[in-house]
């Protein structure tokens, strides 16, 4: 069995450019089911690109990107939605329903889950779940405030709630920990580990924070200039030899400790 027929994501030599610039050249790794992958590099290096591959947002133009064997390029719509309801993002802006309440934003996956899941249909249950959701993110407090209350960080941890409601088998991040303070990142990073140990889920975290990458990932893709420069455990990418990759671990040596 080859790599894209056991991993539950992967990417088989994908070249994506716009325009005359070249985004993903020449990319391959793979995520296997209950793992979390780090994908790391400068801004404009192509990892935002890789998350929407992943969900069938944008097509390579060679190459396949595959979810559980099947190629996501080939898929249909409707398959897609499937897959998507499988697959789940949290979005750097947390993309909150300004209108709607924090319980209101989590609450709404659930909804739709409903029309499936008969046992849902019951507002109690509903909010049940609801309030796990938002214990389990550490905002029990927060249910009827709306997301213009919430910090940044806040708004992250409720938008990973709202994730979780859907019953995922996957989230992907988007810089998670991108325009927050050093504690709320901390927070985050361990709220993302936390979901990994208690829930199993596969997890795609993008990101240029090379300590959350330390504190959560099983392994690391390491993007310069559209290609993969390293893939593997951290201390493969610690010994990696290409500069970019050593001015990151430098300035991650320079960071004091996490508190």
């Amino acid at each position: 069995m080859n790599s894209e027929e056991s991993a539950y994501i992967a990417f088989d030599h994908v070249w994506k450019s716009f325009g005359d610039q070249c985004v993903l050249d020449d990319v391959s790794f793979e995520v296997r089911h209950g793992e979390t992958v780090a994908v790391l590099g400068r801004s404009g290096v192509g990892k935002s690109v890789t998350l929407k591959h992943i969900l069938g947002f944008l097509k390579p133009d060679s190459g396949s990107v595959f979810w559980k064997g099947r190629n996501i390029g080939e898929m249909t719509e409707p398959e897609l939605s499937e897959m998507r309801r499988h697959v789940t993002m949290v979005f750097q802006s947390g993309a909150l329903f300004d209108s709607l309440t924090v319980g209101e934003n989590v609450a709404f996956p659930l909804r739709e889950r409903a029309q499936r899941e008969p046992a849902l249909r019951e507002e109690d249950r509903t909010q049940e779940v609801v309030d796990q959701l938002l214990s389990l993110v550490e905002l029990e407090d927060v249910k009827d405030l709306m997301p213009a209350d919430l910090s940044t960080g806040m708004k992250r941890a409720v938008a990973i709630a709202r994730a979780l409601a859907a019953a995922p088998e996957a989230i992907l991040y988007d810089e998670p920990t991108t325009m927050v303070d050093p504690l709320m990142a901390h927070t985050v990073g361990g709220l993302i580990l936390k979901l990994k140990r208690h829930k199993g889920l596969t997890s795609v975290v993008v990101t240029h924070d090379m300590r959350l990458a330390r504190k959560v990932a099983d392994r690391v893709v390491f993007l310069v200039d559209g290609r993969v420069a390293c893939f593997g455990p951290m201390n493969k990418i610690d010994s990696c030899s290409e500069p970019v990759i050593q001015d990151f671990i430098r300035l991650d040596e320079t960071c004091l400790p996490a508190q």
